[in-house]
């Protein structure tokens, strides 16, 4: 198993940028990939990002070249970069770690508010 905590989130004006962190802990060695996603009041959870244990990263044509993501060496820290924020990015952020074992079982975080402001 393993445990995924979010920081970083916050009120930012439209245009600004905000990095939240996902504090990765447990069984890092069995994550195959690692993503950020998002789920604004009344939509479905969307993802904005991945990046896979070999370090190829991917992102949805909404965020793409505005987010970031990356990680530590030791996979136990992943990053999302977020610039020209843009109103519709307001949701509440989760970190995902979907493991290697049968059924490829997805864990996440509990989640952290970005607020941007137009």
């Amino acid at each position: 198993q393993v445990h995924l905590v979010e920081s970083g989130g916050g009120l930012v004006q439209a245009g600004g940028s905000l990095r939240l962190s996902c504090a990765v802990s447990g069984s890092i060695f069995l994550i195959d990939r690692m993503g950020w996603y998002r789920q604004a009041p009344g939509k479905q959870r969307e993802w904005v990002a991945v990046i896979t244990d070999g370090g190829a990263t991917n992102y949805p044509d909404s965020v793409k070249g505005r987010f970031t993501i990356s990680r530590t060496n030791g996979k136990n820290t992943v990053y999302l970069q977020m610039n020209t924020l843009k109103a519709e990015d307001t949701a509440v952020y989760y970190c995902n770690a979907q493991l290697t074992t049968p059924g490829r079982p997805n864990y996440w975080g509990q989640g952290t508010q970005v607020t941007v402001s137009s």
